[in-house]
C-alpha cells in the first residue's frame, strides 16, 4: 500500500510510519517542518492542497490523520481556556483533518480499496466525560463525529473510514505513566488499518480492536 501519515515526525505517527514501512508499505510521512518528511501544516488551509499537488497521479491507498495538539491540560475552568486556544486546537484536531481528507480525495479515489484512519481519542467519548481538558476533549469528540459523517459520505465512493483510540501512549503528549509504548500502539493501529473495510466503515475502535463507546 501507498500511505500518507500526518504528524509523522514523533510519537505515534513516527512509530506508525516505522511499523507500516517494516510491513512492506510505501510510507509518506508529513510534518510542519522536519527534514526528511513532506511539509504539511494542517492548520494552514493552503497546505493540504499544495501537498496533494506534489504527490503526482499515483493512487493513495490509505490516509492516516494523526497530527494533533493538546495544549489545555493545565487549564482551569474559572480563568483558563482562552478563545485563541480553542481556535488553534480545533484548527489542527478537526479542521485540519477535514482539509487533509478533502485534498487527498482524488488520490484516494484512484486506489482499489482506499481507507482513511482518523486518530481520535477516548477523551472524545461522551461516555468518558471527566470535566477536564475541555478543548482537547471537545476537539476529539468533533473529530469522532467528523469521521462518522465522512464514513457515510464516502461509502458510496468506496472509501472506508475508521476512527481510533490509540491507547494511553508514552509520548510527549501522553506523558509519564502511560500504558503503552508508541511501538505497541502502532502495531495495533497497523492491524486495524489492515482490517478496515467498507463493511466496518464508521467504526470507533481501540488500538487493539475493541469497539469503543461514543
Amino acid at each position: 500500500m501507498r500511505l500518507l501519515i500526518t504528524g509523522a515526525n514523533r510519537g505515534i505517527g513516527a512509530a506508525l510510519a516505522d511499523t507500516l514501512r517494516a510491513r512492506g508499505n510505501e510510507v509518506l510521512g508529513t510534518a510542519r517542518n522536519t527534514e526528511g518528511l513532506l511539509k504539511l501544516d494542517v492548520a494552514d488551509p493552503a497546505s493540504p492542497p499544495a501537498l496533494a499537488g506534489q504527490l503526482g497521479e499515483a493512487p493513495l491507498d490509505a490516509l492516516i490523520c494523526n497530527a494533533g495538539i493538546y495544549f489545555d491540560k493545565p487549564e482551569t475552568l474559572d480563568t483558563g481556556y482562552p478563545a485563541q486556544m480553542w481556535a488553534d486546537m480545533f484548527a489542527v484536531n478537526v479542521t485540519g483533518v477535514f482539509l487533509t481528507v478533502q485534498a487527498m480525495l482524488p488520490l484516494l479515489e484512484r486506489a482499489a480499496t482506499p481507507k482513511i484512519m482518523i486518530i481520535s481519542s477516548q477523551m472524545g467519548s461522551n461516555a468518558l466525560a471527566k470535566g477536564n481538558a475541555l478543548i482537547y476533549r471537545a476537539s476529539k469528540a468533533a473529530a469522532l463525529n467528523l469521521g462518522s459523517n465522512l464514513a457515510e459520505a464516502l461509502k458510496p465512493r468506496g472509501i472506508a473510514v475508521g476512527i481510533y483510540h490509540p491507547g494511553w501512549v508514552g509520548t510527549e503528549m501522553g506523558g509519564a505513566g502511560a500504558d503503552l509504548t508508541p511501538a505497541q500502539s502502532a502495531e495495533g493501529l497497523a492491524d486495524r488499518l489492515d482490517a478496515l473495510s467498507l463493511d466496518g466503515t464508521g467504526c470507533f475502535e481501540t488500538w487493539d480492536g475493541r469497539a469503543h463507546p461514543y
